[in-house]
């Protein structure tokens, strides 16, 4: 049995670009890629890594990317790449192949994040990992209320999924426990966005479902139940106890709200 209190997490830290297209966070901030755009007066990546890392679960750590200089040349990165415990995973043309590039010869568990997640602070990187493991979920996805990110900015997340205990938005945090569970990657082949894009729930879980969660039939527990027969193994939500966590860095709106909840919450950490 795994120890969640001594067993170490392998973190993905998604950080692809756009092939061709200049993100323009990017461009306005006279960078290459949006994953070194400052944040709060940090390349949001480096401030990602560096909450990655302080969090006692996390092991190694992997940057999946595809122009790999400009990051590596962040302190942050520098130092654990010189340690030994951060290394560089290519990027490939979508998500998914990217999470499978990340996950070759890894140790497992493995916890993905992304670049632009720069509201988790370790300790809710340590509160994922802890209720994951005490679930026994073999995949997971974390989550926030609707009324905690509402409560956070009533503005910093505009989509959620409804159920029929409340609505959540997804955090871009996901759980792979173990080679098997990797199929759960497939799920995000059309590259996640399931409120704007449902035709992609049906893609990934099956019409029914996507009927089910359009009417709000049962709770979110029931439709991971129900997804997680069709996969073959546990797919759980897992609830975050901070709204926060719902809120990443998309354009300017969220960059401004961002650098606003950052300033914020590090006062009161």
């Amino acid at each position: 049995m795994i120890d969640p209190n001594t067993s170490k997490v392998t973190a993905l830290v998604m950080a692809g670009k756009r092939s061709g297209v200049l993100d323009p966070l990017a461009e306005r901030a006279g960078v290459a890629q949006k994953c070194v755009v400052p944040v709060g007066g940090m390349p949001m990546i480096e401030r990602v890594i560096r909450n990655v890392a302080a969090s006692p679960r996390i092991g190694e750590i992997r940057v999946v990317a595809h122009e790999t200089e400009e990051i590596a040349a962040l302190p942050e990165i520098a130092k654990l790449q010189k340690e030994g415990r951060l290394v560089f995973r290519p990027g490939a043309f979508n998500l998914v192949d990217s999470v499978f590039s990340g996950a070759e010869g890894a140790d497992y568990p493995i916890l993905i994040t992304t670049a632009d997640n720069c509201m988790w602070l370790p300790e809710d990187f340590t509160e994922f990992a802890d209720k994951t493991f005490a679930s026994g979920a073999d995949a997971a996805a974390a989550l926030a209320r609707k009324q905690d990110v509402i409560a956070a900015d009533p503005i910093g997340q505009k989509k959620f999924y409804e159920f029929s205990d409340g609505g959540y938005s997804n955090c871009n945090t996901y759980w792979i426990g173990n080679p098997e569970a990797l199929e759960a990657a497939e799920i995000m082949r059309g590259g996640g966005q399931f409120v704007k894009f449902p035709s992609r729930i049906a893609k990934a879980f099956g019409v029914v479902n996507l009927v089910r969660f359009y009417l709000g039939w049962g709770t979110k527990e029931k439709l991971f139940a129900k997804v997680s027969r069709r996969f073959g193994f546990q797919l759980k939500p897992i609830v975050m106890d901070n709204g926060y966590c719902a809120i990443d860095v998309d354009n300017a709106r969220t960059f401004e709200v961002t650098e606003k909840l950052l300033a914020k919450r590090l006062r009161i950490a």
